[in-house]
């Protein structure tokens, strides 16, 4: 897969097919939109093109009281979206300038001029321009006048997608890891830098690795002790495959404020099984398995030792 980050410098497309979301998640509906969009491309002898948008348009359009969390970073949806077999991932500057093009100016001086599509693969109930006053009916003016051929994403394949990025989400934050990995069609990750912490877990005989988030995007999960599986990550050294992962390690972790020990912020920790290498400053992706329990106060730190003596035999269980 080419990416692409400048549209002034696009290649040539040959018999672009091309299709415009936001994809947050490359969640199993996604996934069925974009076998549409191979196939179609494969019919026509042409190639599979998705443009996207970063940031995040209600990043740049809203009003920034409600925080913009997303499923993927713009790495890990490039990433995912490669997996994918598209052939382009465009990657659009959203900006506000870009959001005040008018719907015939998007159609014209963007998408015909910059992509000169063979084929638009697009949903009903797509909306785009300023005051997002373009819509499908638009589109099939310009199809009807020979600018591209216009294919609808299915009905039901079109709610499937939608309903998923929101149900995820939600899932997530609740707490319902599986519902949400079995949407995703994937296990729920988020990347990290291993920071020093208080060292309280080293106390109780349960040392973690203390995260500090590579993107503030990132949605996390909600509260609470999770089983996760987890990679050290060396992007310093690049293989043939790209970035080099270690082999999967096992573990636990705990997202919260930590109550019994009496912090206010919220800290990601993970405790990996059977492992003692000094890794601060390394970059962890941690894979959410299973939710254990909410985050609980105990009275001591003895009682604390016991739970989380208790967690670890779940989670070794659950991890198999």
């Amino acid at each position: 897969m080419q990416v692409h980050r400048n549209i002034e410098l696009l290649p040539p497309f040959r018999n672009a097919v091309v299709t415009i979301g936001t994809f947050d998640g490359v969640h199993t509906g996604h996934r069925q939109i974009l076998k549409q969009l191979r196939e179609e491309a494969a019919n026509t002898g042409g190639e599979s093109v998705l443009i996207t948008f970063h940031p995040h348009p209600r990043k740049v359009l809203g009003t920034g009281k409600d925080p913009v969390f997303l499923i993927n970073t713009i790495e890990e949806k490039t990433a995912l979206l490669e997996k994918a077999g598209i052939d382009h991932l465009v990657i659009v500057p959203f900006t506000e300038s870009f959001s005040q093009l008018s719907a015939r100016e998007y159609v014209e001086d963007f998408l015909v001029s910059k992509f000169r599509p063979h084929t638009v693969v697009i949903g009903y109930d797509h909306h785009f321009g300023k005051g997002r006053q373009g819509n499908y009916r638009l589109l099939e003016e310009y199809s009807a006048a020979g600018a591209f051929s216009l294919r609808e994403i299915p009905a039901h394949l079109l709610h499937q997608s939608t309903v998923s990025s929101t149900s995820i989400r939600k899932a997530l934050l609740e707490g319902r890891i599986e519902e949400a990995n079995e949407l995703l069609g994937y296990d729920f990750f988020f990347e990290g830098k291993v920071v020093e912490g208080n060292k309280i877990g080293r106390q109780l005989g349960y040392p973690t690795a203390n995260l500090e988030l590579a993107s503030n995007e990132k949605l996390i999960p909600g509260n609470g002790i999770y089983a996760v599986t987890a990679q050290l990550i060396d992007d310093s050294k690049q293989s043939e495959q790209g970035i080099n992962y270690s082999p999967m390690l096992k573990g636990m972790m705990s997202i919260g404020i930590r109550p019994t020990i009496g912090v206010s912020n919220r800290t990601i920790e993970v405790n990996i099984f059977d492992f003692n290498d000094q890794i601060y400053g390394s970059c962890l992706r941690v894979y959410v398995k299973k939710f254990m329990r909410p985050e609980l106060k105990f009275d001591g730190l003895e009682a604390l030792k016991a739970k989380i003596h208790e967690d670890e035999q779940q989670a070794r269980k659950l991890l198999g």
